[in-house]
């Protein structure tokens, strides 16, 4: 019996054990791959995309491994980057300025450490035909989206911004979740409008001679120039493995640099990494997408105060966010190369 009493003690303490190793990351043989780099990862916020062009590139090129890591990129799955990185479970994410906003209102301890691109690419597009050229254009009209509460409170907004009052958005225009479906296969089968970055689905548009009418978020009101898309970390990464989140931006940073300088060959590089791509797309988009990343910012990555602030201060003031946070705790500047 008191074999058996130990032998279940052992157990036990070995179970609290692993636990407490859960729960504080994995061991350090773990985390380390056969060439003694550090292994991390970063979950993407969508499929491989001209978006995410720097991060193939630090990958093909060797920047990771110049800073001693090993970084596997990976798309998600049911749970979001937020969710994933919020809890820790990955150290490193792709997100947008909005949803890190929404994340800490909620609670949850996501970091925006450096800006993809400088300004908003992002608007409300539909056909030629349809004549959508103003918000007030939507009333009438079904909008086709990914069925996130957000995206009816960008629509409410707008339209109040050019005049329509609504107290239900859904009184004004017909919303409808359009999931994984195609953009080009929507707009033909059951909606008028959608939300699109013009990076990729506008530039796929182009190649498909489809003409679109484009309002651009950050041209209805400058506050709205918000950062999107941005990459992410957590508070507890910040706190115990600063040096990872340099080393990591440090090669990032690289990686856009070049794709900035090379948009040719970094586009070869993220077909070669993602071949089930479309290659005219990829290179079409890379060409726009190139002068995006860094704009009229002084450096890759940088973000500004002014910008967290007035979009929170947006955001709060249209009820997008259940309290205001902290803007200046949201993103910062600290981890990129100087």
């Amino acid at each position: 019996m008191k074999r058996w009493k130990s032998i279940r003690i052992a157990s036990i303490l070995l179970l609290v054990l692993t636990l407490v190793l859960s729960a504080c990351g994995r061991p350090s043989d773990d985390n380390t791959s056969s060439e003694g780099k550090k292994k991390v990862t970063i979950m993407l916020d969508w499929l491989p995309n001209t978006n995410h062009t720097g991060l193939y590139v630090a990958q093909n090129k060797g920047y990771f491994a110049e800073e001693g890591l090993e970084v596997e990129i990976v798309t998600p799955g049911e749970t979001s980057a937020n969710e994933l990185v919020g809890a820790g479970k990955a150290p490193f994410g792709i997100s947008s300025q909005e949803y890190v906003t929404q994340a800490r209102a909620q609670g949850v301890p996501v970091v925006s450490v450096a800006a993809v691109l400088q300004h908003n690419t992002s608007g409300f597009a539909a056909p030629k035909e349809k004549k959508i050229r103003s918000p007030k254009d939507f009333v009438g009209k079904t909008y086709g989206g990914w069925g996130t509460p957000i995206e009816n409170a960008f629509i409410q907004t707008v339209l109040e911004l050019d005049g329509v009052k609504t107290k239900n958005v859904e009184d004004k225009v017909r919303i409808v979740n359009i999931g994984q479906a195609d953009f080009f296969t929507a707009i033909k089968r059951d909606i008028d409008f959608s939300w699109i970055y013009y990076g990729w689905t506008g530039i796929e548009a182009e190649l498909r001679k489809v003409s679109l009418d484009v309002i651009y978020l950050k041209d209805l009101d400058p506050v709205l120039d918000f950062y999107t898309p941005t990459i992410i970390t957590n508070e507890e990464m910040i706190r115990k493995d600063p040096d990872t989140i340099k080393k990591f931006l440090s090669a990032v940073k690289k990686g856009y640099e070049f794709a900035i300088d090379h948009p040719g060959e970094a586009a070869d590089i993220l077909i070669e990494a993602v071949p089930e791509s479309d290659p005219e797309l990829v290179r079409k988009s890379q060409q726009w997408i190139s002068k995006q990343y860094r704009a009229d910012a002084p450096t890759w990555g940088v973000q500004k105060e002014e910008v967290w602030v007035g979009f929170t201060d947006w955001m709060w003031k249209h009820k997008l966010i259940e309290k205001k946070i902290d803007p200046s705790k949201a993103f910062t500047n600290e981890y990129l190369p100087q």
